[in-house]
């Protein structure tokens, strides 16, 4: 259908202003693209799909999505990931550049990655490139060939061909990116020294003890001085601090923000659903890096995303083989690190923010809005307005269920969250005004694509 309309007695548009309002309304489509917005019950020549109280919300933006292929397909590919993303809701992400072979890290490797991607996309799909300190005199070349950004590690990233930076590479890389404006995502942890004496054992705390908030937080403070660093010379680099798990560096994010430095920083689902004192020992799959810490922080964490320190929620999806989460032997040191649940992030998250005053124009904002700015994609992404890609999905934000193994959509069907009862349910998922998910089921083909920074 190339124009048709669906309607609501709860639509979550952008208004004038930018802010959004649930209204009833009736959204209509042509040509992939939102044509006009009007008043529910239009009468208009076309089909209409009415979805009475469920709410149609803009399609959710994930900028923060592991892949893994071309290379690492055995952990997870393009098809089951954006199939997942699907089924969450999410109508576009943007992927990371490594985990793959060969790291995103050329204009070359970019290319393959390309090449991969054909016809396997279920959802629209951006990339950030990575900066390591082999490539900065590659770095024009991979922005202009259309990545979104780019990220680093201050640490060992677990992943031989993506080595982490010092600060002569940051340095070096700045200009470069603040030349094509876009954001640099940083890793943050930094190895302090004095826990690597510490024995990691089947519990849980023994992984906690062994990457203390300290790492995190010396890491965004050295990022804090690099940003200074960089306005002070005229360029004030985008500087982003991924999957944000101590609290105690809210306050160093926050003083960033007041001097006017463009700084800016996310959590995930698991650092704001889990507890480090609910995580049973030799459960491995709960094993991430920063990793998961204790209630108190938790409640933290969603004071930060209450009051703007921290400015938006991704999935950080980072699956691999079962294998080598050893969930049999329950070794925690040997375990991949990373949490695997990219279809269920908006129920674990609505779960929870309904509880703390929440509104679902509140999630739009933090799982679709603030992303799509994030990663440049908000000229047609994140926002029903009229012009923007026809991106949505309809929400029962009553409904009630319990995540199982069975239901996975990605690769590997396990999940830290199996057993874990939410509220609110993802019932169809429109890309682009392709209907290509309803109610479990996957519709039609792939028509997803991918976005080029220059090209949307």
């Amino acid at each position: 259908m190339s124009h048709f309309a669906l309607q609501s007695e709860n639509v979550i548009v952008s208004t004038n202003n930018g802010e959004s309002s649930m209204i009833p309304a009736c959204v209509e489509i042509k040509n992939e693209h939102i044509y006009a917005i009007h008043p529910y019950g239009q009468t208009l020549p076309c089909e209409v799909l009415d979805y009475a109280e469920y709410v149609i919300m803009p399609g959710l933006v994930d900028s923060h999505v592991h892949i893994n292929e071309p290379g690492r397909t055995e952990w997870e590919g393009f098809n089951t990931a954006t199939q997942a993303a699907a089924a969450g809701g999410i109508t576009a992400l943007v992927d990371m550049p490594l985990n793959c072979i060969p790291v995103t890290t050329t204009k070359a490797a970019f290319q393959e990655k390309l090449d991969a991607v054909e016809d396997k996309l279920w959802v629209d799909c951006g990339f950030w490139g990575g900066v390591i300190p082999q490539n900065i005199a590659d770095l024009d070349e991979l922005l202009n060939a259309g990545v979104l950004g780019v990220k680093s590690f201050l640490i060992d990233s677990g992943i031989e061909e993506f080595p982490n930076v010092s600060t002569t590479d940051i340095r070096a890389a700045m200009p470069i990116l603040a030349k094509h404006d876009v954001p640099y995502l940083i890793h943050a942890e930094l190895d302090c020294g004095g826990y690597n004496d510490v024995e990691i054992t089947k519990k849980y705390n023994s992984f906690l003890e062994s990457r203390p908030k300290k790492w995190e937080n010396d890491a965004i403070s050295l990022m804090v001085d690099m940003a200074r660093e960089s306005k002070q010379k005229g360029d004030n680099c985008k500087v982003h601090i991924v999957h944000l798990s101590s609290d105690e560096a809210l306050d160093t994010i926050a003083q960033a923000k007041s001097e006017g430095l463009r700084f800016t920083a996310e959590t995930c689902p698991h650092y704001l659903t889990i507890a480090s004192e609910n995580i049973p020992d030799g459960k491995t799959l709960f094993k991430c890096c920063p990793p998961i810490r204790e209630n108190q922080n938790r409640e933290h964490l969603w004071q930060a995303i209450s009051d703007g320190r921290l400015s938006f929620i991704v999935s950080d999806h980072s699956p691999c083989t079962p294998e080598l989460k050893h969930i049999d032997t329950g070794d925690i040191e040997k375990a991949w690190g990373g949490i695997s649940a990219l279809q269920f992030g908006i129920s674990l998250i609505w779960t929870e923010a309904k509880d703390r005053g929440f509104s679902l124009i509140d999630i739009t904002r933090l799982m679709s809005t603030e992303t799509a700015k994030f990663a440049g994609l908000d000229s047609v992404k994140g926002a029903i307005k009229v012009g923007n890609h026809a991106d949505f999905l309809v929400f029962d934000p009553n409904a009630e269920f319990t995540i199982t193994n069975e239901m996975i959509k990605h690769r590997h069907n396990i999940t830290p969250y199996a057993g874990r009862k939410v509220t609110g349910q993802v019932q169809h998922t429109f890309v682009r005004g392709h209907h290509v998910y309803q109610q479990d089921q996957f519709i039609n083909t792939p028509k997803g694509r991918p976005l080029l920074k220059e090209k949307l």
